[in-house]
């Protein structure tokens, strides 16, 4: 069966091109015009993602995504104005997966689709037995779910692999242009974007965000993970 993307916006030119490009990879979409409307058809059609502009009427992108996340872990794809870099990291900070600035490629917005959506359905490959551990942190790569305490941790499926990415090199420093060309597949980019996920996982699976025990800054440099 193909899988279901709900795209939201409503700049009726975009949705038809996103839907054509879409449909023509493969996908079944589905579409709404505002934000109500789209947190009904999330509820009804249940999409494997849903890619969301953040200026919208009525209901704002934000207050939608915030709604999306606190219902399903559905991944989200933004689309932003270029330059809004304040609204770019406060829908990252709520859980969205990625963003694409407008204007933007069908084409690129087609690969980001497919990478989001190959992460989500556990596109993490085990390199042993699948499970990650440090400490009180448990990662299991098979069924793609980590566990702090024993208590599951909601994580994104890009947050998801980051965590995964981060604990199978141990102590090793990584650049953000690294993890941004590792994680995300992206050879250049916005490096916010890694330096908010990172916030994000502190604030799930560190004790103390504010002085973190793995997921270490090395300063001039980027992250390390310690176990």
């Amino acid at each position: 069966m193909a899988q279901t993307v709900l795209v939201v916006d409503d700049e009726k030119d975009i949705v038809e091109l996103i839907r054509y490009n879409l449909a023509q990879a493969g996908y079944r979409v589905v579409t709404a015009g505002d934000g109500q409307q789209a947190l009904d058809l999330a509820r009804r059609d249940r999409p494997d993602l849903v890619v969301l502009d953040l200026m919208l009427p009525a209901l704002s992108g934000l207050e939608v995504c915030r709604r999306l996340r606190a219902k399903v872990p559905v991944p989200v794809i933004m689309l932003t104005a270029r330059g809004e870099e304040v609204d770019r990291i406060a829908g990252l900070e709520l859980g969205a997966d990625d963003y694409v600035a407008k204007p933007f490629s069908p084409r690129e917005l087609t690969a980001r689709v497919k990478a989001v959506l190959r992460r989500a359905s556990g596109g993490v490959v085990p390199e042993d037995a699948g499970l990650l551990k440090a400490g009180a942190l448990a990662v299991d790569t098979v069924a793609h779910e980590a566990r702090l305490n024993g208590d599951l941790v909601g994580l994104t499926a890009r947050e998801f692999e980051l965590l995964a990415y981060l604990m199978r090199n141990p102590r090793r420093a990584f650049r953000r242009e690294e993890l941004l060309a590792e994680v995300w597949g992206f050879t250049y980019g916005d490096t916010s974007t890694v330096t908010v996920h990172v916030r994000r996982l502190r604030e799930k699976v560190e004790a103390d965000p504010s002085v973190p025990r793995h997921i270490c800054t090395v300063w001039g440099v980027g992250y390390r993970f310690e176990p």
